[in-house]
């Protein structure tokens, strides 16, 4: 599974060049990143009413194209691996009216409690753990 997530480049956003700062991809990735759990079901939010938080551990992103002020960007967000307590996600920053790939990167994630304690998410949580090994594999298929 894939997620597809359409913003607009705002001003705010960019440098005097009307170039994005490149520290504005990783609010994107989060913003897919939400989006991804959400069009599943499970929002972040709920998940840390269930004692279950997702923070990153390692991040990176490869810069291709840049992103101006007023395009129209898509974020695509999918499954990369998960495995153990960890999951990794990739993006893709597309510019929507050429289909251009301007950038991608990823995250990577720990499945932890509120004690930043590492969490068999599998274990606790085995009905969201299978609709993310299904979205995973629907990925690499």
């Amino acid at each position: 599974m894939k997620n597809c997530t359409n913003i607009r480049v705002r001003y705010k956003e960019t440098d005097q060049m009307g170039v994005v700062y490149y520290g504005n991809y990783f609010t994107w990735f989060e913003v897919g990143r939400n989006e991804f759990f959400r069009e599943m079901g499970y929002t972040c939010e709920y998940l840390e009413t269930q004692g279950i938080f997702l923070p990153v551990i390692e991040t990176g992103c490869k810069y291709i194209y840049s992103a101006k002020f007023d395009d129209e960007i898509i974020i695509e967000t999918k499954i990369e691996k998960m495995e153990g307590v960890r999951l990794n996600l990739k993006y893709n920053i597309i510019r929507k009216k050429d289909n251009l790939l301007l950038a991608e990167g990823f995250t990577e994630h720990a499945f932890v409690n509120k004690e930043m304690k590492p969490v068999n998410f599998r274990k606790k949580f085995k009905e969201i753990w299978d609709m993310l090994k299904k979205a995973e594999n629907e990925e690499k298929n």
